[in-house]
């Protein structure tokens, strides 16, 4: 195994566009962005957590004529999202120091944007998304469920330590953070790059009540 990786900045500005090349087109990723565009008002107010390359998430919603913001850890992230999505702003910051008004998102979309998180940091930024969606606002969260903690493995060449929850556990903190859960779904996705291994995907998609 590779030297290891300690942040999600440090894995994301080595990795660059090769994130995309071998992540780029999930189906339940392209299912939880045809759910955000039929249900969101025109010209809404979306954030994207953990937006990476920009693709498909930002350049799909910013096309549909939505106002989004991706945030991402990484500078090269940006920088590369910045180059491909010019429709759409891009701020180089950690989600769990992102500061914004309460109720001021029309919708937050995160998608595989908590795996080196802990469990309690996971579990602290769903109750921020929550407070930043505005009523009836909407979140689509996609991972890969298991239940691991600080699990160290080899991702596209690089050690990292991962952590997730299985689907009824994030679903029971979707919840706890003061969202409905609206609908599950599971997809088996085969990555499409040497080294990297099929996996099980899931979107739990959630709106804030009111």
């Amino acid at each position: 195994m590779s030297e290891e990786l300690t942040t999600a900045a440090e894995l994301f500005d080595a990795i660059g566009v090769k994130y995309e090349e071998a992540f780029g087109h999930r189906p339940v990723v392209e299912a939880a962005l045809r759910e955000l565009i039929d249900a969101l008002p025109p010209s809404a107010r979306v954030l994207d957590v953990g937006s990476g390359t920009g693709r498909p998430a930002a350049e799909k919603l910013a096309a549909a004529g939505h106002r989004v913001t991706g945030i991402d850890v990484s500078a090269e992230m940006v920088r590369i999202a910045r180059e491909q999505v010019p429709g759409a702003e891009f701020v180089q910051v950690d989600v769990r120091e992102w500061e914004t008004s309460p109720g001021s998102w029309d919708a937050v979309c995160a998608f595989f944007s908590f795996v080196q998180l802990s469990r309690a940091e996971t579990e602290r930024v769903l109750r921020r998304i929550a407070g930043w969606l505005a009523p009836g606002g909407r979140f689509a969260l996609v991972t890969v469920p298991a239940d691991i903690e600080d699990l160290p493995i080899e991702f596209l060449g690089h050690a990292i330590r991962v952590t997730s929850f299985p689907t009824d556990a994030l679903v029971d903190r979707v919840r706890a953070a003061g969202l409905e859960v609206t609908g599950t779904r599971t997809e088996r996705f085969e990555p499409g790059k040497p080294g990297a291994e099929p996996e099980e995907h899931v979107l739990i998609s959630a709106r804030k009540p009111g």
